[in-house]
């Protein structure tokens, strides 16, 4: 983790907006874009202090069988609680929903899987959900620029401009928390997020690069 934010810092330009929008004290939700492998590692660097030591997410199980070694790695690092993307996931909400109560930060993607081509994808009711039944706050968090370091197509991370030495950007904006007492149900909290979600992606600041 140290290394790979170490490298992140280095290699790229990154810059943080509304992390004064953070709650000050643990448990809460965070639901975020997924555009990375290393989305849960950007997001979780900018956390109040002391706060990433709180810090679990909601994982498919397949990383740990289809992507090796790096896989692995994330689950470990990220405290991935490990929920089947192809079959039921509620034993996998029950559980996250569980460590959110003992007072844990936990991040959910709730498009399910990283974005084909950079767009937003459909979101799942998974975080609303637990940010309900825990009664916490749930944190939209908008990844920026993320696709175009290191998106799925990608066998490794592209850091700078094509033809240049010059730092790509990512942008990482946390928004004002949603509060479970404002929503009548799981599905109004996902409609009110994606709702920001689809705002944010319009006022994409990170041009789109070709490939």
């Amino acid at each position: 983790y140290h290394i790979a934010m170490g490298l992140s810092r280095m290699l790229l330009r990154i810059e943080v907006e509304g992390r004064d929008r953070l709650p000050a004290k643990p448990p809460y939700v965070l639901a975020a874009n997924h555009e990375t492998y290393i989305d849960g590692m950007w997001i979780g660097a900018y956390l109040p202090r002391g706060h990433f030591r709180r810090f679990c997410s909601l994982a498919a199980s397949d990383l740990k069988t289809r992507h090796g070694w790096l896989g692995k790695v994330i689950l470990q690092v990220g405290r991935g609680i490990q929920v089947d993307r192809f079959g039921n996931p509620v034993r996998g909400l029950i559980i996250a929903k569980k460590e959110v109560e003992k007072g844990e930060i936990l991040l959910v993607h709730p498009e399910g899987t990283r974005s084909e081509d950079g767009s937003l994808g459909e979101f799942k009711d998974g975080a609303a959900y637990v940010s309900m039944k825990a009664g916490v706050p749930l944190v939209p968090v908008f990844i920026d620029g993320g696709y175009e370091i290191f998106n799925r197509h990608m066998k490794n991370p592209r850091p700078f401009l094509p033809g240049t030495l010059r730092r790509k950007t990512l942008v990482i904006t946390y928004g004002q928390p949603f509060l479970p007492e404002s929503y009548k149900d799981a599905h109004e909290m996902t409609a009110a997020l994606s709702a920001w979600m689809e705002e944010r992606a319009a006022l994409k600041r990170v041009p789109r690069l070709p490939g």
